[in-house]
C-alpha cells in the first residue's frame, strides 16, 4: 500500500469507506427493509407465498441495487481519495463531486494521532489525524491504512516535521523512534476515579434538591426528572473509564506518547515544545485519594467541548502528586528553579504565600472568603505559575514563550478592593490561565515584567524542527541529528537527588 518513493500519491485501504459509513449503511438497510418486514409479518407470510411475481423479488431487487449503488460510493470515495506526503507538506485530495484538496505544512504539526476505532480495529486499521497551528481542527485525517503502515507514515512525517532528512532512495529506512514509558493507569485507579468524580457530587445535590423539592410538594412524580440526569452522569462515568482505560504515557525523540482507549484506542504523540499550557485540577472528593487531573492546551486541538477534543487535551487522567510532577517535568524539563517540587507542590496544594506565591491581599479577602489565600502566582526562570479554587483546585502552567499576550480585567468591586486580574492568552484549549485577584500595583508590575519575559523566551527558544542536523562546529552547543543517531532520551524528572528526597 505505501511502497514506492515517498512523495508519490498514495491511496488508503480500499474498505476504508465501509469502515466509513457502516453506520449509515446499517441506517439504509434498517429503514428500506422496515416496512416490508412488519408487512411480512403482520401478513402472516401470505406475500411471501404469492410467488415470483409478488413482492419478493421487487425486495430482493431493491436490496441489491442498494448494495450495488453503496458499493459503487464506496469504490469512487476511495478511488478519488489520495494523499502526499513530502519534504514539507502532507497533502490530501478527496471527493467524487465536490472536491477537497487540503495541506499541512510538517514544521507545523502540532501533534499526530494513531486511531483504531472498534470496527476498524476488527480490520486491522487505523486513521492518522494531524494537527496543525491554527487549523482549529483536525487540518488532515487519513481513514484508514494498516496498522503498520499508519505507524510507519507517522514515523516518516514525526522525522520530517523534525528537519530529519536521510537522503533520496533511504524514505523506506525511517524507523519508529524507542520510547521508554513513564507511567501507567491500572483499571482499579480509573474507575475509582470515576465514582469520585464531580459527575457523583452533581448526582447526590440533584437527587437531594429533588428529594426536598417532592417532599414540600408532596409528589413523586418529580423524580422522573432524575432520570436525564443518570444519563448525563453514566455518560460522565464512560468518558472516564474510555480515556483513562489502558492509559500509558512514554517519552520519545519524538515527543510524548499517550495510549489510551477500552472500544476505540489511540495513540497520541505531542512533538517536544507543542504544548503551549498546562493545567492540573483537584476536586473535592479526589482529594481523599491525593488526585489530579492533567489538561494542556495544544496548537490545533481547539476549544471544543465535545468528548473527543476533551480526551485529546488529557495528558494524565487521574494521578498522584508525584505522577503529575512527572508529567509536568515532560512538558517543562527546565522548571526554571532549584526547588521544582516545593514549588509546584504550593502550586496544587499550597496556600499564603508557600514557596514564593503572591497572593490575594489580606483587604480583599471579602470578595473571595474561601479562596483568597489560594489565589496566586509565582514566577521561575521558564514558566508562570497561577493558583486558584477553594474546593476544586486548580494550577496552570504557561511557558514563557507561550505567552502569545496579556490582559489585566478589573471590575468595580475589584477596583473598590484594589485587586486585578491578569489574563494570559495561549491558543484554545481547556486550560484558561488566570491570576485571580492580586493587588492592583502587583498586577501591573506582572503585566510589564512577563511581557519581556514572553518576548526574551521567544527569542531564545529552540527551531520548530528539533531534530534538524546542525553544523559540526555546533554540536557541541546544540541538540539534535539525524534519526538514526539520535539517543533515546531519559525522562525528565523533578525528583531527583535532593527534589526525590524532599518528596
Amino acid at each position: 500500500m505505501l511502497s514506492g518513493s515517498a512523495d508519490e500519491w498514495k491511496r488508503v485501504h480500499i474498505i476504508s469507506p465501509l469502515v466509513r459509513g457502516w453506520i449509515a449503511l446499517l441506517a439504509v438497510i434498517f429503514f428500506g427493509g422496515r416496512d416490508w418486514f412488519e408487512s411480512f409479518l403482520i401478513g402472516g407470510g401470505e406475500r411471501f407465498r404469492e410467488g415470483p411475481v409478488g413482492n419478493l423479488p421487487l425486495a430482493i431487487a431493491i436490496v441489491v441495487g442498494v448494495v450495488v449503488v453503496v458499493a459503487g460510493v464506496f469504490f469512487l470515495s476511495w478511488w478519488f481519495t489520495r494523499f502526499q506526503v513530502t519534504e514539507e507538506h502532507v497533502r490530501v485530495n478527496s471527493g467524487v463531486l465536490f472536491r477537497q484538496h487540503r495541506q499541512a505544512r510538517l514544521d507545523r504539526v502540532q501533534a499526530i494521532d494513531v486511531v483504531q476505532p472498534f470496527l476498524a480495529r476488527v480490520f486491522g486499521l487505523a486513521e492518522l489525524k494531524f494537527d496543525v497551528a491554527d487549523a482549529g481542527e483536525s487540518a488532515v485525517r487519513l481513514a484508514f491504512l494498516k496498522l503498520d503502515d499508519a505507524q510507519k507514515l507517522r514515523a516518516t512525517i514525526l522525522a520530517r516535521a523534525a528537519g530529519v532528512s536521510l537522503g533520496p532512495g533511504r524514505e523506506q529506512e525511517i524507523p519508529e523512534a524507542p520510547e521508554r514509558e513513564v507511567l501507567a493507569l491500572t483499571p482499579a485507579r480509573v474507575i475509582g476515579a470515576a465514582v469520585l468524580s464531580g459527575n457523583s457530587i452533581g448526582a447526590v445535590l440533584a437527587l437531594i434538591g429533588i428529594g426536598v423539592f417532592a417532599v414540600v410538594l408532596e409528589t413523586g412524580a418529580l423524580f422522573a426528572a432524575f432520570v436525564p440526569i443518570l444519563i448525563a452522569v453514566a455518560g460522565g462515568y464512560w468518558s472516564t473509564l474510555s480515556t483513562g482505560f489502558n492509559f500509558r504515557a512514554a517519552i520519545s525523540p519524538d515527543g510524548i506518547r499517550i495510549r489510551y482507549g477500552l472500544l476505540d484506542t489511540r495513540t497520541q504523540t505531542v512533538p517536544p515544545g507543542r504544548v503551549q499550557a498546562v493545567g492540573v485540577i483537584q476536586s473535592p472528593l479526589w482529594r481523599l485519594k491525593g488526585w489530579y487531573k492533567v489538561t494542556v492546551n495544544v496548537a490545533g486541538y481547539g476549544a471544543s467541548p465535545s468528548g473527543e477534543a476533551q480526551a485529546r487535551a488529557t495528558l494524565l487522567p487521574v494521578g498522584t502528586l508525584e505522577e503529575v510532577l512527572q508529567v509536568i517535568a515532560l512538558v517543562l524539563p527546565d522548571p526554571g528553579t532549584d526547588r521544582p517540587v516545593e514549588v509546584f507542590t504550593a502550586g496544587l496544594a499550597g496556600r499564603d504565600s508557600d514557596a514564593g506565591f503572591i497572593t490575594t491581599p489580606r483587604r480583599a479577602r471579602i470578595i473571595a472568603p474561601f479562596a483568597w489565600r489560594r489565589n496566586g502566582f509565582a514566577v521561575t526562570r521558564t514558566a508562570l505559575l497561577a493558583r486558584t479554587g477553594a474546593w476544586w483546585r486548580e494550577l496552570s502552567v504557561v511557558p514563557h514563550e507561550r505567552t502569545q499576550s496579556l490582559a489585566l480585567h478589573q471590575g468595580p468591586l475589584a477596583r473598590r478592593f484594589r485587586v486585578a486580574d491578569l489574563i494570559l492568552h495561549t491558543t484554545p484549549g481547556p486550560v484558561s490561565p488566570r491570576v485571580h485577584q492580586i493587588a492592583e500595583d502587583e498586577a501591573w508590575r506582572l503585566f510589564d515584567e512577563q511581557s519581556i519575559r514572553a518576548a526574551e523566551a521567544r527569542r531564545r527558544s529552540g527551531p520548530e524542527q528539533w531534530m534538524r542536523p546542525v553544523p559540526a562546529d555546533d554540536r557541541d552547543e546544540q541538540t539534535g541529528g539525524p534519526l538514526d543517531t539520535a539517543v533515546m532520551p531519559d525522562p525528565p524528572s523533578y525528583t531527583e537527588g535532593q527534589a526525590r528526597h524532599e518528596l
